[in-house]
C-alpha cells in the first residue's frame, strides 16, 4: 500500500492521494469526493484500467460527470429541488434543471489516513447544518478496502438531527479498459423498475421489466439491448439477491456487485462530455463506461410510497457495497 500522499492542491489544501495494492489488483483513491481514481487489474500481461478516470489528478478539479466520486448527501434526483420534513420546506441547489442531482459531497476535500494491516483508507468529511440546503450536521465516514479480487466500500452517516441521506458510489465501469461498453454483457437481479419521465424523475410508479428494453434479468449484450444507443439512465428495484449485478466483458473479465440497498441506478453515460486525459488513452465521453450506483430510490423525499432514507441520531446510516472483478 502507498500510503496517502499529496498529488496537489486545490484552493489551498492539499489534495491527497492512497494506493491499495494486492499484487494483482492497484486501486488510487483521492481525499476530493473520496474519488476512486484509478482500478488495475491485472490480465494476460497487462495491468487493464477497469474505471473511467483522470490520469491528472488536478483534472478531476471542475470535472463533470462525478467520475468515481460518493455522492450525496442525497444521491440521484430531488424533484424540482424541494422537500419538506418536519413541516418544514426545504430548498437545495437546482444543478440539474429541473431538479437537483448528487449534493454535493464528491466535490469536498475529506480527511483521508490509511490502514495499512487491513488494506483500507478512511475517508472522513463532517457537512456543516444547511450545506447544499439539507437540515442537521451531518459526520461522514467512507472506509474502503481492497482484498483482491474484491474492492469493498463502507459508509457511515451520523447526523445530529433527523435528515435524509442516500449516498451513492459513482465508478464508471469498462472492463475492456478502452473503447464503448456495448460489447459488455449486463444482468440485473431486479424484476421490477421505477418509470421515469422526460426529465428522468420517477413517477412514482413502479413497473415490471418483463416484455421491455429494460429486462436484464438474464445477460444481455447491450448492443442487443440496445441497438439504437438510446442509453439507460433508470432506478432498479433489487429483488434482494446476490450478486445484485453482474457485467461479463468479451476480454474475459467479470465484475460481480452485491449491496444492501434497495435500488440500482444503471447508467451508461450516455450524457458524459468527451474530454482527453484518461488512462492509457482511455476515451472519456458518451457510452464509454457504465454505472451501477446501489442507493434508495430517486426522488424518495417526495415519493411515499418509496423506501425512507431518513436517518437519525439514534438511527445512522450504514451502507456495505461490494464489488468483485476477475
Amino acid at each position: 500500500m502507498e500510503p496517502p500522499r499529496q498529488v496537489g492542491t486545490l484552493n489551498g489544501a492539499p489534495l491527497m492521494r492512497a494506493v491499495l495494492d494486492s499484487g494483482a489488483m492497484r486501486v488510487a483513491i483521492l481525499n476530493l469526493g473520496c474519488i476512486t481514481q484509478d482500478w488495475r487489474v491485472a490480465q494476460r500481461g497487462r495491468d487493464v484500467p477497469v474505471v473511467l478516470g483522470h490520469a491528472d489528478p488536478m483534472a478531476y478539479a471542475g470535472s463533470s460527470g462525478f467520475l468515481g466520486a460518493v455522492v450525496g448527501r442525497v444521491a440521484n434526483r430531488t424533484g424540482f429541488g424541494r422537500f419538506t420534513l418536519g413541516g418544514q420546506e426545504y430548498a437545495l441547489p437546482v444543478n440539474m434543471p429541473p431538479h437537483h442531482l448528487h449534493g454535493s459531497l464528491g466535490t469536498k476535500l475529506w480527511s483521508m489516513e490509511a490502514d495499512s494491516g487491513a488494506g483500507a483508507v478512511r475517508l472522513s468529511y463532517t457537512s456543516p447544518d444547511g450545506e447544499d440546503g439539507y437540515p442537521g450536521r451531518v459526520a461522514f465516514t467512507v472506509t474502503i478496502t481492497l482484498k483482491a479480487p474484491r474492492l469493498t466500500y463502507e459508509f457511515e452517516a451520523t447526523p445530529d438531527r433527523e435528515t435524509p441521506v442516500n449516498l451513492a458510489q459513482h465508478n464508471y465501469y469498462n472492463l475492456m479498459g478502452g473503447g464503448d461498453v456495448y460489447g459488455h454483457a449486463v444482468e440485473i437481479a431486479a424484476q421490477r423498475y421505477t418509470p421515469a419521465d422526460a426529465t428522468l424523475l420517477p413517477t412514482g410508479e413502479i413497473a415490471p421489466v418483463a416484455g421491455t428494453r429494460f429486462d436484464f434479468t438474464s445477460a444481455r449484450r447491450l448492443a442487443e439491448a440496445d441497438p439504437d444507443r438510446q442509453g439507460y439512465d433508470l432506478n432498479y428495484v433489487l429483488d434482494g439477491g446476490q450478486p445484485a449485478a453482474t457485467v461479463r466483458a468479451p476480454n474475459g473479465l467479470t465484475l460481480r456487485l452485491t449491496t444492501d440497498r434497495p435500488g440500482l441506478q444503471f447508467y451508461t453515460a450516455g450524457g458524459l462530455g468527451a474530454v482527453d486525459g484518461g488512462h492509457e488513452g482511455q476515451t472519456i465521453g458518451p457510452f464509454a463506461g457504465l454505472c451501477l450506483e446501489p442507493q434508495g430510490f430517486p426522488d424518495a423525499l417526495n415519493k411515499p410510497g418509496f423506501p425512507p432514507i431518513l436517518c437519525s441520531p439514534e438511527a445512522p446510516y450504514a451502507q456495505r457495497l461490494e464489488v468483485e472483478v476477475s
